[in-house]
């Protein structure tokens, strides 16, 4: 029976070295996807979206390992990390952008904490109170959203990677989402409020 080893000096032409190829088609979606099918197969219960992408950008995992205050309104809690986030990332953007986006946007973040932690130490006990806590949690919003246009500005000039805008676009989301539910909350007690104190004159 004839020899059926091939080796290197046969036609083949079998490359000593075979390329390690790495693949970075995969999107954030398809990163997320993989993550929860992963869980399922293993009956565990999948990870958040924002950890899992994570795992692929150092600057959102440094920030995920800020401790968390327990007593902190969770929307406060998401908006300090999206400006911890935003200050790591825009800190290597290239110079001639700061004055243009980079300043801006780490503002944006700071002024929508400050604001958030202004409507939280108001006490809601009047009509002008309500009024003033309502204003500084539109004005944290507003400022998110603002942040979120001029972060798109930012990727489309170059300032910013188109990874580091989709995360930051998932964390404004997130934290729009959380201080409308707040906002929508403190309606609905002020509401409750004054149908007691309706119900009590009678």
């Amino acid at each position: 029976m004839p020899n059926m080893l091939t080796g290197r000096s046969r036609n083949l032409k079998i490359p000593k070295v075979i390329e390690k190829t790495v693949s970075t088609a995969n999107t954030e979606d398809d990163l997320f996807a993989a993550s929860q099918a992963f869980s399922m197969a293993a009956d565990k219960k999948s990870r958040p979206r924002e950890k899992v992408l994570a795992d692929f950008d150092e600057d959102m995992a440094q920030v995920l390992k800020i401790p968390e205050n327990s007593s902190e309104l969770v929307v406060i809690t998401k908006a300090k990390k999206l400006g911890a986030y935003v200050i790591a990332i825009t800190m290597k953007s290239p110079a001639k952008f700061r004055g243009v986006f980079v300043g801006r946007m780490q503002n944006f973040c700071l002024d929508a904490v400050q604001d958030m932690l202004n409507a939280n130490f108001i006490k809601v006990d009047n009509s002008e109170s309500k009024k003033k806590r309502e204003e500084y949690q539109t004005d944290a919003i507003i400022k998110l959203k603002m942040l979120a246009y001029v972060a798109m500005l930012a990727e489309n000039a170059g300032c910013i990677l188109s990874r580091q805008y989709r995360q930051i676009a998932v964390q404004i989301g997130e934290t729009v989402n959380l201080a409308a539910a707040w906002k929508k909350s403190d309606d609905e007690k002020w509401r409750n409020k004054q149908k007691e104190f309706e119900a009590a004159r009678l």
